[in-house]
């Protein structure tokens, strides 16, 4: 089964295809995972769902375009065979259909228009798309997206739940190395506790098996990658603040080392001690802030003014600490409540090198028996791949196209998004 996915839950354009076969074991190979990132938002500190939008509209086509001919499915159609008839009155029924299901988003349509027109249709299965939770003007743009190429070449579409996505991308180990990979068994595996981090989700997962989940904690106010992103803003170091305040922490971490030194700034670890597994970081951020504001005073009121080299690294690096000893301590307590066999990270923030290492260090020194799941890097922020495999087990869930009367129709065009959608009980 070949599998083209879409993600576009926030500023990240991504398309990947997979071919799987198996049911408890299956067996997946990579064709592509393209990714385009959008770098506008960074010029105004952070991301406006419109603008996103329209960098989607103007992103997809293109990446769809290089996902295909780095998979070998792309096929241009001969000039003399695009407006034969029957196929071309069929085509042109077609676009009239897309057109309807593009009416809110003309770009995009226009560059499907002359994909479609151009292209013969490829050796795909099914569609899977991201239908939330994420942005919702972001979310629409891709279900259209999907909904429209559903339609074009008559395939079903496989709706997905985007943190279910971040949990499933980590059964495909060392991917890179081998493009043909096995899921690990998963009576091994399970259950499972899974720490989903980013800029918008902080949430603990219980995971008894694939498909059945349990949210047991969650943040109450900011996720950590959002902390990540004011706590940057404040001290006015650019957007997005995760990789910068890594970058930074690590030449802190490094001089620590070396010198042997204790980091003068010390912050709150919000929540840390709380009896339940849920997390709070406004607090940290507040203390950031009031932090700084006590080194500027008397100072001019340029906020990069009175922050020294020196203050800024050590203020990374305890920002870093701080989040990474709270979301380790809250999931290794959950492991150890629920039983739990495997620690499963995702999300964007499991990029953090630190966080990666800290884990991996508690993990260890608790001479516990879990096994540790993580993603390889460029598969811990958002890509079409974890949708494709999210697809492939939820394959069971697709909506027929239009044309199939009797299992599609009404659930196709009833297919929708939802910007806050939860995943399990």
């Amino acid at each position: 089964m070949k599998i083209l996915a879409i993600e576009t839950s926030c500023d990240d354009t991504g398309i990947a295809i997979i071919e799987a076969e198996g049911a408890k074991t299956p067996v997946f190979k990579v064709l592509s995972n393209i990714v385009s990132s959008q770098q506008i938002h960074a010029n105004y500190g952070g991301i406006f769902p419109m603008m996103a939008k329209r960098e989607h509209q103007t992103n997809l086509v293109p990446v769809l375009t290089q996902s295909l001919k780095e998979s070998r499915l792309l096929k241009t159609v001969l000039s003399s065979l695009r407006g034969g008839a029957p196929r071309g009155a069929r085509r042109r029924g077609n676009l009239e259909v897309i057109k309807r299901i593009l009416e809110k988003e003309n770009t995009l349509f226009e560059s499907v228009k002359e994909f479609l027109e151009t292209h013969q249709k490829p050796d795909i299965d099914a569609i899977a798309i991201t239908h939330g939770p994420g942005l919702e003007p972001c979310l629409w743009v891709g279900v259209n997206f999907a909904k429209a190429l559903s339609c074009a070449w008559d395939i079903p579409v496989i709706p997905v739940n985007h943190i279910e996505a971040h949990i499933l991308v980590n059964f495909l180990p060392k991917i890179k190395e081998n493009p043909k990979s096995q899921i690990l068994n998963p009576k091994q595996l399970f259950p499972a506790v899974s720490l989903v981090v980013s800029g918008g989700h902080t949430q603990l997962i219980l995971v008894k098996k694939i498909g059945d989940y349990k949210i047991i904690g969650e943040t109450r106010d900011d996720a950590a990658g959002e902390c990540f992103d004011k706590c940057a803003r404040i001290l006015n170091l650019g957007y997005p603040g995760g990789p910068i305040i890594s970058k930074i922490a690590s030449e802190q971490l490094l001089i620590r080392e070396n010198k042997q030194l204790v980091n003068k700034i010390q912050l709150p670890r919000p929540m840390i001690n709380s009896k339940d597994y849920d997390f709070s970081f406004s607090g940290l951020k507040t203390a950031v802030l009031y932090t700084v504001r006590d080194k500027q005073k008397g100072r001019p009121t340029d906020r990069s003014m009175g922050l020294n080299k020196e203050f800024i690294q050590e203020m990374c690096a305890e920002i870093q600490d701080a989040v990474c000893d709270v979301l380790i301590k809250k999931t290794l307590q959950a492991a150890k409540d629920f039983k739990a066999k495997t620690i499963i990270l995702g999300g964007g923030v499991s990029a953090n090198q630190e966080l990666r290492k800290q884990f991996k260090l508690r993990i260890k020194n608790n001479e516990s028996r879990v096994n540790f799941l993580v993603p390889p890097k460029e598969l811990s922020t958002d890509n079409g791949l974890m949708i494709a495999v999210a697809g492939y087990f939820n394959r069971a869930k697709k909506i027929a196209p239009p044309s199939h009367k009797a299992s599609g129709g009404a659930a196709w065009q009833k297919l929708s998004v939802d910007a806050n959608l939860r995943i399990g009980r």
